[in-house]
């Protein structure tokens, strides 16, 4: 017979119960953030105005809306 403590006993059981919980909440904040950067793929945010807006063309200086001014695509910065 294999000898074990009751300490031993615990982690095991902890381990086994913990490690799963933690792979799925990893698994989720990654699909969640997946979701925020896919939600703000064309999200732009104009240099003139400061006005945030859509643009799913693929002109490479697209125009903002309120101002008329032209704007690079550059990636949004979260806080």
């Amino acid at each position: 017979m294999i000898q074990v403590s009751l300490s031993t006993l615990v982690l095991i059981y902890l381990s086994i119960m913990l490690v799963p919980i933690f792979t799925a909440w990893l698994f989720n904040e990654w699909r969640r953030q997946r979701r925020e950067r896919d939600a703000f793929r064309y999200v732009l945010h104009c240099g003139v105005c400061g006005f945030e807006f859509e643009d799913k063309s693929s002109a490479l200086l697209p125009r903002c809306p309120r101002c008329g001014g032209l704007n690079e695509r550059s990636r949004l910065s979260g806080l």
